[in-house]
């Protein structure tokens, strides 16, 4: 199914089926399991039953396309796609000429897996792990165990039970391959977890800690304070699930109207009436995101915006508020990996 979405500026949209979410156009921010990400363009972002995307930014136009469940059971290898392990699972649209092909098309037949299966030949190209296919699969497999036990208090060495197979080293191929230990990823998911069900449901806290596999609510409250920064309680009061946030949408609102003026932290503070640490942690906690990133983040936004226009990169430079052309470029440079010139030619390629 193919359905067009005008997304509404900090509402929770729940993915309720294997889907691809295909960004039409927008400038701001995505949140996906309370991650915030700002490099989405150019990607075909795939999600899995369970998590969900909000959109910070009132102008998002999105495709998404669901497919039904049996999409995991035609091939193992499209859970790279699906199963994420450390951040999104996204393919790199602008390098994938099939891809493109495809979602040139607003209709699909039903039952149409092409899509799925051009991603996937073009994740394992782009080979984001630097591992060969086998590896991909037992770390795949790992991943699904995981997504199984994590409640059930299972050590490392029994995973690696489960798990080791073909002479493999789990252990080490996850280490080696994407950077983190067995046990990182059982705890990140059951913090996950516990995040969508104190976000999402009423359920107790003391409720939350069972059902996560831990004995003691007590230990709970702290491993969540540790992980995330804030207590339970806490997290569950400031995420706003009904996108009913005014604070959220007021600081997004000042940032555009003034970002090309104000670089400065303290400027935004004296606005909101707040000090820069109080709004800083405040953006942090409800965002995801730190104060300084969203202000870069419009930078950028606005530089690219005048380069694709043909603005010179001296008139860019003033427009954007920086005394130097070169500390605009080499501002630029450092948050795209590209200078404004290159990122010019690569755009009338």
């Amino acid at each position: 199914m193919v359905n067009k979405l005008d997304a509404e500026i900090n509402k929770v949209y729940f993915i309720n089926k294997y889907t691809l979410v295909h960004i039409l156009s927008g400038t701001g921010s995505i949140e996906v399991d309370f991650k915030n990400y700002m490099d989405w363009e150019d990607k075909a972002i795939y999600l899995s039953k369970g998590q969900y995307i909000k959109f910070l930014s009132d102008d998002f136009q999105v495709r998404l396309i669901e497919f039904p469940d049996e999409i995991l059971f035609k091939s193992k290898d499209v859970r790279v796609l699906f199963k994420h392990l450390i951040a999104l699972g996204y393919i790199n649209f602008k390098e994938c000429s099939e891809c493109q092909q495809y979602l040139e098309n607003t209709v699909f037949e039903n039952g149409n897996y092409n899509i799925v299966d051009v991603s996937a030949k073009q994740w394992y190209w782009q080979n984001p792990f630097q591992a060969n296919k086998e590896e991909y699969q037992i770390i795949f497999d790992t991943k699904d165990i995981i997504d199984q036990e994590y409640a059930n208090n299972l050590l490392s060495k029994d995973l690696v039970n489960l798990i080791d197979k073909n002479g493999y080293n789990v252990q080490h191929l996850l280490k080696n391959k994407i950077g983190f230990s067995l046990k990182k990823l059982i705890e990140s998911k059951r913090i996950l977890e516990s995040k969508k069900q104190i976000a999402f449901t009423d359920k107790s806290i003391k409720e939350v800690s069972f059902k996560l596999g831990f004995k003691d609510p007590a230990y709970f409250n702290r491993v969540f304070t540790y992980q995330v920064g804030q207590s339970p309680n806490k997290f569950r009061l400031n995420f706003d699930f009904e996108g009913n946030n005014s604070f959220i949408q007021d600081v997004i609102e000042l940032v555009r109207m003034h970002h090309r003026q104000e670089h400065q932290l303290g400027f935004y503070a004296q606005k909101m009436n707040l000090s820069v640490k109080t709004l800083s942690k405040k953006v942090k906690d409800d965002m995801h995101i730190s104060l300084g990133k969203l202000i870069r983040h419009e930078l950028i936004t606005s530089s690219k915006s005048l380069l694709d226009q043909g603005y010179g990169v001296q008139d860019i430079s003033f427009q954007l508020g920086f005394e130097e052309v070169s500390h605009f470029s080499n501002f630029f440079s450092h948050q795209t990996g590209s200078t404004p010139s290159q990122f010019r030619h690569q755009k009338v390629q």
